[in-house]
């Protein structure tokens, strides 16, 4: 089992550098496959009202020989239950789905702009927290100006945003803004699957001279961005290799390099439609 290290939250609580997606995971295969990723050491278990497997992750949370108290779940509230009372029956509807007392971390899925009560959502959050049925809360998809839209209008600084983020678009400015706001980024499609990042001639070459694999490499990236990724795997070996990435290091040139194979964002409009590819 590999020891997946933690930081701390702004608000106090641990949070794990590597995670587990879990978009996709349904069903009894799914519940199974989160039970392996527990057993193999992860901690953070992402998900979401979106991904309809609330209930497969619960079941795996009780199911599993690991204490509650040592897992971090996490769910989303989804674009259709903005506003701030609507955000905390998302919360308690997914606690229910869950079959849990409290989780450890709820996310805006989306600001959902167009609408534009992403304040009003925050609020409940916070009312949320406040009860006692969610420990850390943040967002996910957010700019720099929706951040501080935020803070300013209620004091209250997100503890993670979790956004698009991988080799080809590294987000260096608002990984600068969270760095000032000691806000946790945490990285949603870090592979940036179905692209061909992992055969770059670069990432190729550098996972040869740390004797890792590409995904390893990229892995490691992002931990050394301070940036939490959530990789996907229903398998087993893969999900121990996507663990096994605290045992090396790349040195700061190499992670530069790494991140001048910056692109730009990959997925056009609404980001929930690429979620963890």
């Amino acid at each position: 089992m590999t020891h997946i290290p933690a930081v701390t939250l702004n608000d106090g609580f641990s949070f794990p550098e590597l995670g587990l997606g879990t978009y996709n995971l349904r069903g009894a295969e799914g519940t199974a496959a989160i039970q392996t990723a527990v057993d193999a050491g992860y901690r953070l278990l992402d998900s979401a009202v979106n991904y309809e497997n609330e209930a497969e992750v619960g079941e795996a949370v009780r199911g599993s020989s690991v204490a509650r108290d040592e897992l971090l779940v996490a769910s989303k509230v989804p674009g259709r239950s903005h506003g701030r009372a609507e955000a905390v029956a998302s919360v308690e509807s997914s606690l229910r789905a869950m079959r849990l007392d409290y989780l450890d971390l709820e996310l805006i899925h989306w600001p959902n702009p167009s609408v534009g009560k992403y304040v009003d959502t925050w609020r409940g959050l916070i009312d949320a927290r406040e009860r006692g049925l969610v420990r850390s809360i943040g967002v996910s998809n957010f700019t720099e100006a929706m951040l501080s839209e935020l803070i300013d209008a209620t004091g209250v600084v997100p503890a993670v945003n979790q956004v698009e983020l991988h080799p080809y678009f590294p987000q260096a400015a608002l990984r600068a803004f969270h760095a000032e706001h000691g806000i946790r980024t945490e990285s949603w499609s870090p592979l940036a699957r179905r692209t061909e990042l992992l055969t770059e001639q670069l990432i190729q070459e550098l996972a040869v001279v740390h004797a890792v694999t590409p995904t390893q490499l990229v892995l490691r990236w992002h931990v050394q961005l301070d940036s939490t990724a959530i990789p996907k795997s229903s398998d087993p070996d893969r999900q121990r290799e996507n663990a096994d990435v605290f045992t090396f290091s790349l040195t700061d040139d190499q992670v530069a390099a790494i991140s001048a194979l910056e692109r730009g964002r990959l997925w056009d409009g609404d980001p929930l439609t690429h979620e963890e590819m």
